[in-house]
């Protein structure tokens, strides 16, 4: 019998401990799975990425005396590509590297890379068609469009709560936890002898990773098709209208390839100029072709390399970039974007890190960072994430594996605390990530009727998924 205010409070505290983990678990059946694939196709783009290349850039050459034009450069990649189109290039990563072209020919989108100093063609393969585009169509949508997109935003808007209720459960605390230390909770023994040594290194994990798994969540969502799409980056895209040039129907978004998030995050919803108007300010003098457009993008002095879209139709513009999400270089703060007339050679728009949203700029160091494009420090903990993030569901089995009844055909959720009140702390936070995030909320929604509605009338599948 409980006879005083200590003890009240310790069983209130059991009793929320047992609903908070019966969530983390029910998240954890629909979040596992997605977490796992986008951990171990994260570490195939990580090292696909650090370690050989996604358009043959690293390929090597010997250093002559003096490059050739571009245009003639641009000449020999078309030639190497039956009825080819040079659409884009992308100035070589150092004196040593090759220069690279996209090619649109009869076959499609072909990479050619290019002694700079001989134009001899060093290698011809299809565009972005490497393990590093498989991997990140995946880890984008599965492979089955904007299905997949909507399945994997629901997981991660669920994996904020996972991320929320594990950090509760393991936080010390000795009502709960019988006097476990904050040492005990972050840095337990090593052991995976029983459900209690996997559980302590369970919760130590998830801890250790809890910001950096949230960083992710939050920039892998900020570029969803719901969330990203259509709220957050909505809000935070760079308004056209501060450029005075008529403009296209087309999006930057238009310049990825596939499912390749190669535009600023928050320029991908922003139109593009046209070319044909007086607008825009004096830029590349006499003609307006491949070799001063050139010529003036390397006057600006970028640290690392550009790449450079060549206008293919009558009101395109030719369009200089470099962002470190596209491994031009390390600095996300020196992302720029210019959009040049190809008629009068005037800059039409010049879009830099300084002119971004807020939003926009925590997501130019924040995509860089999950990319692992801000060094060998970024690469190593990256690693030991996604790592991380495939014990963590493993873990999650072996623990449940070892709970679960003998012989018995039943899910083993833990048990719902009896005469707990309502915890309107905790009703109010699960409502407002629903709010914050459409599809978890859904998610959470659909929990909730299959529990009230679905089960209740029916207690054999009630007792299998007790």
């Amino acid at each position: 019998m409980v006879s005083t205010t200590e003890d009240v409070a310790r069983t209130a505290t059991e009793r929320r401990y047992f609903t908070v983990w019966r969530w983390h678990f029910y998240c954890s059946l629909y979040v596992f799975p997605f977490l796992m694939m986008l951990a171990v196709t994260g570490l195939i783009m990580l090292w696909v990425s650090a370690m050989t290349e996604i358009n043959g850039e690293r390929t090597i050459v010997t250093p002559g005396e003096a490059a050739m034009a571009v245009s003639a450069l641009e000449v020999a990649a078309e030639a190497a590509v039956p009825g080819g189109v040079a659409v884009t290039y992308i100035e070589p990563m150092g004196p040593d590297r090759v220069a690279v072209f996209q090619v649109t020919g009869e076959g499609g989108d072909m990479t050619v890379l290019l002694n700079p100093y001989t134009g001899a063609v060093v290698d011809t393969f299809p565009w972005r068609a490497g393990w590093y585009d498989f991997a990140t169509e995946i880890h984008g949508t599965l492979l089955i469009g904007d299905l997949g997109d909507w399945l994997i935003e629901a997981a991660a808007s669920l994996g904020v709560i996972l991320v929320v209720t594990g950090v509760w459960l393991h936080w010390p605390r000795p009502s709960v936890r019988g006097g476990t230390t904050w040492r005990a909770a972050l840095l337990p023994k090593l052991a995976f002898s029983s459900r209690g040594a996997w559980k302590a290194l369970h919760g130590a994990v998830g801890m250790w990773m809890s910001v950096i798994l949230l960083v992710f969540l939050i920039s892998g969502l900020s570029w969803a098709g719901i969330w990203g799409g259509k709220m957050v980056q909505a809000w935070s895209t760079f308004p056209a209208e501060k450029w005075d040039a008529p403009l296209s129907d087309k999006t930057h978004a238009d310049m990825n390839h596939g499912a390749a998030k190669e535009v600023p995050w928050g320029l991908e919803q922003t139109p593009l100029p046209e070319s044909g108007s007086l607008a825009g300010l004096p830029a590349v003098a006499g003609a307006v072709e491949i070799d001063s457009v050139v010529a003036f993008a390397r006057g600006l002095g970028f640290d690392g390399r550009f790449q450079l879209a060549i206008p293919g139709e009558e009101t395109a513009v030719w369009t200089i970039s470099h962002d470190s999400m596209s491994n031009d270089g390390p600095d996300p703060s020196a992302d720029r974007t210019i959009h040049i007339d190809q008629y009068s050679g005037n800059v039409l728009a010049d879009v830099g890190y300084a002119d971004y949203s807020p939003w926009a700029k925590a997501m130019a160091y924040g995509i860089a960072f999950h990319e692992g494009d801000m060094g060998l420090w970024n690469l190593a903990l990256n690693t030991v994430f996604c790592l991380s993030m495939i014990f963590l569901p493993v873990s999650g089995l072996v623990m449940w594996w070892k709970r679960r009844p003998d012989g018995a055909l039943r899910l083993a959720a833990p048990p719902a605390p009896q005469g707990l009140a309502f915890w309107w702390a905790a009703a109010a936070l699960v409502v407002a990530l629903g709010v914050a995030f459409p599809l978890g909320g859904a998610a959470i929604a659909a929990v909730i009727v299959l529990d009230l509605v679905l089960l209740r009338q029916m207690p054999r599948l009630r007792r299998v998924l007790s």
